[in-house]
């Protein structure tokens, strides 16, 4: 099969792997039908996090199953499913929280395997899915190929936007304020919307972001930053919002977030933190800032979302503004890292 690796910084090729095997009778083989380029899926690309040895890459993905595990009864051969971008068991302490990401038994796509190599990335023909009956989101019927753009969104981006605004606890009537105009960021913005939020800013300097914001049901753009954007964002709400959603991972954004808050305020964070940044507790204290968030837990929220997604009430697949096909996914990767995409579909 064709499957994408990384070897090293900038470096992303499309290669021939042998197509994967059931181990475990309680795998599944998915044929991928659409697949997509992730903001983390630069940090390795941009040599922020190394790359010791070559190893696949992609963690969205939607498509079939093809073959099954003997333990596998949830699902059926040529059942269209959405894999969400970590595999989880549905059965450990964690799970039956909601929070399949911290599942005992559960990985990411890509990652080193306990029987040795690594576990197959979603940027390929096929994917072995560990865990396959807990993590695979079975759809009622086939989808129309239109459809797929807000399908493949709902196995990260639109759960880890969603995971923003619960985080935040967004409710009815709030003002948002959202740091990171990409696809999470974006999908931050149609969550908000979602929950009831009355006014909804985006902060984004670009004009397609801009348009797209807009688009996912912001209220309001703001274009500065620094301190010159927190005073237009207040300027904009007429005073302090309610909640804040951090989409990006870094120190400055954590800032931008905070300086828009009110006393008794909400930050809910789903950036994927490129380094460690720091956050001033005693800020926090003093102003009863509460922060929430972290890797969201796209599984069960797969299952809260989709009915919007089915019966036309949510459009998450918006974000993909471009599509190339999977022979020129390193394309695709340079197209993101440079601004030219908000989020780069795969067809397969």
């Amino acid at each position: 099969m064709r499957a994408t690796m990384i070897h090293g910084p900038g470096d992303i090729r499309l290669e021939t792997r042998p197509d994967p095997q059931i181990r475990h009778d309680t795998d599944a083989i998915v044929q991928v039908v659409r697949s997509c380029v992730c903001g983390s899926d630069l940090w390795p690309y941009r040599g922020v996090r190394g790359t010791d040895e070559p190893r696949p890459i992609g963690h969205e993905f939607i498509g079939t199953v093809v073959e099954r595990g003997a333990a596998v009864t949830a699902l059926r051969d040529g059942d269209f499913v959405i894999a969400p971008f970590t595999f989880s068991d549905g059965d450990c302490a964690a799970c039956r929280r909601g929070l399949t990401t911290s599942c005992a038994r559960g990985g990411v796509w890509g990652t080193p395997c306990a029987e040795g190599g690594f576990h197959d990335g979603g940027q390929g023909d096929y994917v072995r899915v560990p865990l396959a009956g807990a993590t695979l989101a079975r759809l009622p019927q086939q989808p129309e190929v239109g459809m797929y753009r807000d399908l493949l969104a709902l196995s990260d981006v639109m759960g880890t936007g969603h995971h923003a605004a619960l985080s935040a606890k967004v409710g009815p009537g709030d003002t948002v304020v959202v740091v990171g105009d990409g696809a999470v960021g974006q999908c931050a913005v149609a969550a908000a919307a979602r929950l009831g939020a009355e006014r909804i800013v985006m902060m984004s300097r670009r004009n397609d972001r801009q348009t797209l914001a807009r688009r996912m049901g912001a209220t309001d753009v703001v274009s500065e930053r620094g301190a010159d954007g927190i005073a237009a964002a207040l300027e904009v709400l007429g005073g302090p919002a309610d909640a804040a959603l951090e989409c990006v991972g870094t120190e400055e954004s954590f800032d931008q977030c905070l300086g828009v808050l009110r006393p008794g305020g909400r930050l809910g964070y789903v950036g994927v933190p490129a380094t460690s940044p720091t956050l001033p507790l005693d800020r926090l204290f003093g102003q009863n800032i509460s922060v929430a968030g972290g890797m969201a837990p796209v599984r069960p929220y797969i299952d809260e979302l989709l009915p919007d997604v089915l019966t036309g009430k949510l459009f998450p697949g918006l974000v993909f503004d471009r599509a190339v096909p999977l022979t020129e996914v390193d394309r695709a990767y340079s197209m993101m890292d440079q601004r030219k995409s908000i989020k780069t579909m795969l067809t397969h």
